[in-house]
Order: structure tokens, then C-alpha cells, then sequence
């Protein structure tokens, strides 16, 4: 496994941020985000954790191996970013709380730890395996995305963001999970879906994903069916 843990300072703790995802394919909408997000919560180290058999969505169309490469070409030579390979190993269906259950024994109970959502994952959490318990673990980072409504659907989720929302992010490292932070971070309006269709229609992706990544797709073959 490719799981790098950095030496933490017991006096001013790091957060430890994950953001999970297919990367099928990785574009600037997943990476832009978190990039300023990093920057408005002082993030030093944000680990990419690509999807093996994701049990929300229909399967990637490319091989994990292939997800894997594309995710190392786009943030290669970017210091933000790690890549951890565990739920990709996985044969079975990949919860996210089983993945920070992993994490969270690793870091040891101290650690601050955080998982990097989107704004459409914050409206479906509720249908999460043991969505309840995340909070146990780690605090959430929710980037905000385009054309998603921001009232949670149900009065018990309205209840639970009210009571575990900061404003503030200094306060993510002052305990090891817990909190919820809103990010203000920018709109991009990029689908791993809408490039899929593009590539099966011959459009140009140019300003979606990095080169290096639009090279690897047309070398392979992806996406043209």
C-alpha cells in the first residue's frame, strides 16, 4: 500500500485531509476546489483516495489502473497532493466509513482528520452507510457545487449541520473530528460525465482536465464508445 504519514508537531497538529472520488476521469472540478479550499482552511496535505467499486454510482468505464495513472498524472509535481491506494485494493464495495476507520486507527484518536466533500454529497449523506458515525471520526469539508440547493431535505439533517457547523476553520485542528465547514470555493461547472460525452462526440476537453491527462485518455483509447 502506498500510505505515507507525515511526523506530526504534538503542538500544532496538522490536519489530515482526505478527498475520495471515481477520477473517472480526474478533471480541474475536483481539483480547483480543494486546492482553495486548502487554502481557506490552511491544508498542507490533502490525500486522493480513488474509488474502486463505488456502491452510490454505476461503475467507471476506465480499469482502476487507468483511474489510478490519470490521477497521478494530474497532480504530479503539486505538493498538496498524495495518493493512497487502499480502497482500490478493495474487492468489495468501498464505504467511506470503513475507509476512515482505516485512517482514523493509523493517525491514532488525537489526530485531526478531515473528509473532503462536495455540496451534492452533503444533500445525500443521509444515505451513506452509517452516515451518523462520520462525525465519530472526522470532521466534514464541504465545497460548494454548482446547481445544488443548500437546505438539507429533512429537519434531523437541518438539526445536525446547525449543531456541528463552524465558521471559523482554525477550529478543525483543535480537535480530532466533529465539525462540519462550509467552504466558499469556486463553482465549476466540469462532470467526469459531461467529458465522457464529449470524448464519444470528438469535442475538445482542453480547458477541463490537464494535459497530461487528456494525453493519457487518447492514448488509451477511453471514452470513445
Amino acid at each position: 500500500m502506498s500510505h505515507a504519514i507525515d511526523s506530526l508537531c504534538p503542538t500544532h497538529p496538522v490536519i489530515q485531509a482526505l478527498f475520495g472520488g471515481t477520477f473517472d476521469p480526474i478533471h480541474y472540478g475536483h481539483l480547483h476546489p480543494v486546492e482553495a479550499l486548502a487554502h481557506q482552511t490552511g491544508l498542507k496535505q490533502v490525500i486522493l483516495l480513488p474509488n474502486h467499486v463505488p456502491p452510490h454510482r454505476p461503475q467507471p468505464e476506465a480499469t482502476a489502473q487507468q483511474r489510478l495513472e490519470m490521477v497521478r498524472l494530474a497532480v504530479q509535481g503539486n505538493p498538496l497532493f498524495t495518493i493512497d491506494t487502499r480502497e482500490l485494493e478493495r474487492t468489495t464495495p468501498s464505504y467511506t466509513i470503513d475507509t476512515l476507520e482505516s485512517f482514523r486507527q493509523e493517525f491514532g484518536e488525537n489526530q485531526p482528520l478531515a473528509f473532503i466533500i462536495g455540496q451534492d454529497a452533503l444533500l445525500s449523506l443521509h444515505t451513506w452507510h452509517r452516515w451518523q458515525e462520520l462525525l465519530n471520526i472526522c470532521h466534514l469539508l464541504v465545497c460548494a457545487r454548482p446547481s445544488y440547493q443548500t437546505r438539507l431535505s429533512t429537519i434531523e439533517m437541518r438539526q445536525w449541520l446547525t449543531q456541528h457547523q463552524i465558521d471559523d476553520p482554525a477550529l478543525l485542528s483543535s480537535k480530532p473530528n466533529g465539525y462540519i465547514y462550509l467552504a466558499d470555493t469556486p463553482l465549476l461547472r466540469i462532470s467526469a460525465t459531461d467529458i465522457r460525452q464529449r470524448h464519444q462526440q470528438g469535442l475538445s476537453c482542453d480547458d477541463l482536465l490537464s494535459p497530461s491527462v487528456q494525453k493519457y485518455i487518447d492514448s488509451q483509447g477511453l471514452y470513445r464508445q
